[in-house]
C-alpha cells in the first residue's frame, strides 16, 4: 500500500495498531492530540526548517548571480555563439516537486538535435560541442539554474531533476523512485557528491541515486546542505570522471 501511495506522490500515514508494527521502524506524529504513524522522518515538512532552506537558497543564489553570473554568463554566451549555431540557453521541461513540471535552464552544450528531450548524454556523445565538453566538465552549464532557485521551482541542494520521459520510465522500473519528488529538485545533491551523477546505465545506478536522495530527505539539515555545496565544489576542482 505504501509503495502504491508514494508512487502517486501521496505521503503514506495511518492510525496505528502498534501490534502490527512492533518490528518495523516507524515515526510518531500528532494531528492535534491524535497520534499518526509515518514510515520515515521528513525534516523539511517542518515549516521552520522549510523557511531556513528557502532563506539559504535565496541568499546563496543572489550571491552567485551578482558576483559570478553577472560577468561570467555574458562571456560564456559570446563563446557559445562563436563556436556553434543555436541559442545560448537550453530550456527543457523537467519533473519538480510533487511531479509538477517546470522549465529548467542550462547553458547550451550540444548541437541542435531532435532527440535532446529524450536521450541522455553519454560518454563521447557526438552531440556535445567542444566548448560544451568544458562547460559540462566544470559544471558551468548548470549555473543558470540559480535563476530556477530564485523562481522557487528548484533548490540549491536536492534530488537532480530528470527529463519527463525518464521520470515516467524510472517510476515504472522502481516504485520508490517517486519518493524523491516530495522535495524540490536541486542544482546538486547527496547522490551526485557520492558518485551517482550523469548517465544512468543500469538498475544499480538508479537504485543508488534513489537511496541517496531518500537518505537526504530523511536526514536534511542546513549543515548537510553546506557540506554538499562544499563537496560539489571540491569534486569539480578535483575532476569528476562522470562529468561528461
Amino acid at each position: 500500500m505504501s509503495q502504491v501511495a508514494e508512487k502517486s506522490l501521496i505521503r503514506f500515514k495511518f492510525v496505528p495498531d502498534f501490534r502490527l508494527y512492533v518490528n518495523r521502524v516507524t515515526y510518531i506524529e500528532y494531528l492535534d492530540n491524535f497520534p499518526i504513524l509515518s514510515l520515515r522522518p521528513e525534516p523539511l515538512e517542518d515549516p521552520g526548517n522549510n523557511t531556513k532552506k528557502r532563506v539559504f537558497d535565496i541568499g546563496f543564489s543572489l550571491l552567485i548571480i551578482v558576483f559570478l553570473l553577472s560577468w561570467l554568463i555574458p562571456i560564456l554566451a559570446i563563446l557559445i555563439k562563436l563556436t556553434s549555431r543555436g541559442p545560448v540557453f537550453f530550456k527543457q521541461s523537467r519533473s519538480g516537486k510533487n511531479k509538477k513540471q517546470f522549465t529548467c535552464y542550462k547553458l547550451r552544450t550540444m548541437k541542435i538535435s531532435p532527440d535532446a528531450n529524450t536521450k541522455q548524454v553519454t560518454r563521447n556523445d557526438s552531440r556535445v560541442t567542444k566548448l560544451g565538453h568544458i562547460l559540462r566538465k566544470t559544471n558551468l552549464d548548470e549555473l543558470p539554474q540559480f535563476i530556477n532557485v530564485l523562481l522557487g521551482n528548484m533548490s540549491v541542494v536536492g534530488p537532480r531533476p530528470h527529463m519527463l520521459i525518464h521520470t515516467n520510465r524510472y517510476s515504472r522500473m522502481m516504485g520508490r523512485y517517486m519518493i524523491r519528488h516530495f522535495l524540490k529538485p536541486g542544482i546538486t545533491g547527496w547522490a551526485q557528491v557520492n558518485g551517482f551523477r550523469g548517465e544512468i546505465k543500469d538498475d544499480n545506478q538508479l537504485r543508488g541515486r534513489i537511496d541517496h536522495d531518500i537518505w537526504y530527505m530523511e536526514n536534511w539539515s542546513l549543515w548537510l546542505d553546506l557540506k554538499i555545496v562544499w563537496l560539489t565544489l571540491y569534486t569539480t576542482l578535483k575532476g569528476d570522471k562522470k562529468a561528461y
